[in-house]
């Protein structure tokens, strides 16, 4: 099992968009541990409370609320951040809101994203750009084994079908652009993450926290639907990863699956009884899963090519993700630190590796 270069990251000049919301904000905390000199461009936090907030996030990055959309004022950021790794975590990331506002989601997720590329076009120092996509870009037949990151893009809903879109367009730049200036552009994406610190609308976790918290009952609309749940750590240390991989063997740069073992994959029954144990309360009433609009019933995916290729592992069972995770909101809302909480769950998490590599 391979641990992050953690040299590697001092000093760095990082581009992080997306610093504002939950990923992008561990993310952001993760950076700054490991001692990346850290510009971050995002909207405002969508949420309150939100982890950007809580953890000080403003305070260890050079931090500018942008939108994406706006193309000229993004290229002028980016300019002035002269940076030599690019994460673009920048997205509207929901798949209900994007059926409430399609054209909104279409332009942030892949106009956005051609912004961004856009503007890296020409910067002397750039190396590396990673981007985010997701687990649902692929054309989702419901099929009973895990997508590989050679099956074919697709898309139902506007949020899967923006960030397929969005592939191509990535693909389109690296080809086009980027490779020629010797940048080496890779795109992630990852299964369904849950962790501290995330106030979504219309994520399991997070409305599950804020039904229980209220003493009301937590809507489960489906069940049976079964998703590649792993903690938010997972895919960021696959990021953090696949970049210093980039940076040393620039021919890496494709697509990458990152989630939990094919046999972690979990129906959001298992996951909210789980989390109801650990949480020591809260009422359910299961729905029947014909309440709202189209959503995949089962997905998951094979993640060999970023063992074989970057060395990456899935560290925590899906049992000690949630237990980590329903910990920390309780803890946070007995009043401990979210940027503490957030530090000892990076610590523990790169623990995790040493204790496997001396096993």
């Amino acid at each position: 099992m391979e641990d992050l270069e953690l040299t590697f990251w001092s000093g760095k000049r990082v581009l992080l968009t997306g610093h504002t919301g939950f990923k992008g904000g561990w993310l952001a905390l993760w950076l700054y541990r490991l001692g990346a000199q850290l510009t971050g461009i995002g909207l405002g936090p969508a949420t309150e409370p939100n982890l950007y907030q809580l953890a000080g996030i403003m305070d260890l990055c050079d931090s500018h609320i942008q939108d994406v959309r706006d193309a000229e004022g993004l290229a002028e950021r980016v300019r002035r951040a002269d940076p030599e790794v690019v994460f673009h975590l920048a997205a509207q990331p929901l798949v209900r809101a994007s059926y409430r506002d399609p054209l909104g989601t279409f332009a942030t997720n892949i106009q956005g994203t051609a912004n961004l590329l856009n503007a890296l076009r020409g910067l002397p120092s750039l190396r590396v750009v990673v981007a985010i996509t997701t687990d649902k870009v692929y054309r989702n037949n419901e099929q009973p084994f895990p997508y590989r990151e050679t099956d074919p893009l697709g898309g139902h809903d506007p949020y899967s079908a923006s960030k397929a879109a969005a592939e191509l367009v990535i693909a389109s730049y690296r080809a086009a652009f980027l490779s020629e200036q010797g940048v080496a552009v890779a795109t992630a994406r990852a299964g369904n993450v849950i962790g501290g610190g995330d106030w979504s609308e219309d994520r399991l976790i997070p409305d599950a926290v804020r039904a229980w918290s209220s003493e009301t009952p937590l809507q489960v609309r489906r069940p049976e639907a079964t998703r590649p749940w792993q903690h938010v750590l997972e895919p960021l240390n696959g990021y953090l990863r696949l970049a210093e991989q980039l940076w040393h063997q620039p021919a890496l740069a494709d697509a990458y699956n990152f989630g939990p073992a094919t046999h972690e994959a979990a129906s959001v029954r298992q996951v909210i009884s789980q989390a109801r144990d650990l949480f020591q309360r809260g009422e359910i009433q299961w729905r029947d899963g014909t309440q709202g609009p189209h959503e995949a019933g089962w997905l998951a995916l094979e993640i060999a090519k970023a063992r074989q290729c970057l060395g990456v592992h899935p560290r925590w069972t899906l049992q000690e993700s949630l237990q980590r995770t329903m910990h920390w909101y309780r803890r946070q809302a007995d009043g401990e630190s979210a940027g503490e909480l957030c530090a000892q769950d990076i610590a523990a998490f790169q623990a995790a590796a040493s204790s496997r590599r001396n096993a």
